[in-house]
């Protein structure tokens, strides 16, 4: 049976551990018949390295910081050493220092802030920027979100940075999708990844999912969220672009 990914290129960012969604994505895109490499960032570099390794084709790992423009800039060369172009590319990709989250939202710096708007919502146009170059005909571009509709507690600037990714997603859609690229966002529940353990009061989110999602909801299983984001990237999808598709248990569709 032919794979969703069958022949396709993927770039996936953000695999850190094996509870990382973005490993999950990797690992199903593997299956789905795509040829993927990673990528890794500062002293995580060697972490994804050790975690490609236990993927059923180990990939390429490649070193990427979203912020510096030497790295950016050298991408698509550097992946063109591995894959001759890029069919997908999965943005999961996120961070805010932890002064920026938690209480005294009104009391934050703005260099604070501005390293989790830049880390977490520039990084979208700016790795598709990069990656650019090596799109063809037609690409799909996937960002993994938590749902910027309301104010969480706890979560702080990170939420304002996961709104404007929401705003920039709808831009680069409109923009780019007369050349054929598609960009859409995937809005997982919460996940017990590195990221959400720097997220204070993490238990409350799942406490949260755990009464109120009608199809319910895993904390430890990123499988929904990674199926998500290998449809999106599929052919099965053409006509969709600038959406957020709510991988949640349905917790996102109902009140208190």
């Amino acid at each position: 049976m032919t794979g969703l990914l069958e022949g396709k290129n993927v770039l996936v960012t953000g695999v850190l551990t094996e509870a990382s969604i973005a490993f999950s994505v990797a690992k199903q895109a593997q299956e789905q018949g795509a040829r993927i490499v990673l990528t890794g960032f500062g002293r995580g570099l060697s972490i994804t390295g050790r975690i490609a390794k236990r993927l059923a084709d180990p990939p390429p790992v490649l070193e990427l910081d979203v912020t510096d423009e030497e790295q950016l800039g050298s991408l698509a060369d550097r992946i063109r050493e591995h894959l001759p172009s890029l069919d997908g590319v999965v943005h999961a990709i996120g961070f805010a220092p932890q002064t920026a989250m938690g209480d005294g939202f009104v009391d934050v710096p703005w260099d604070d802030v501005a390293v989790a708007v830049r880390a977490s919502t520039w990084s979208l146009a700016s790795l598709i920027r990069a990656a650019r170059p090596l799109f063809g005909e037609h690409a799909s571009v996937v960002g993994l979100d938590f749902d910027a509709t309301v104010a969480w507690p706890a979560y702080g600037w990170m939420g304002v940075a996961k709104a404007g990714m929401e705003s920039a997603a709808r831009y680069l859609a409109r923009e780019l999708g007369p050349h054929g690229v598609r960009i859409n966002l995937v809005a997982a529940g919460p996940l017990r990844t590195m990221a959400a353990k720097s997220i204070p009061g993490f238990a409350d989110f799942e406490e949260a999912w755990a009464t109120r999602a009608p199809l319910g909801w895993d904390v430890d299983d990123a499988t929904p969220a990674a199926r998500a984001c290998i449809a999106l990237l599929s052919d099965w999808f053409p006509a969709t672009t600038g959406e957020i598709v709510h991988a949640d248990g349905g917790f996102h569709a109902v009140g208190v």
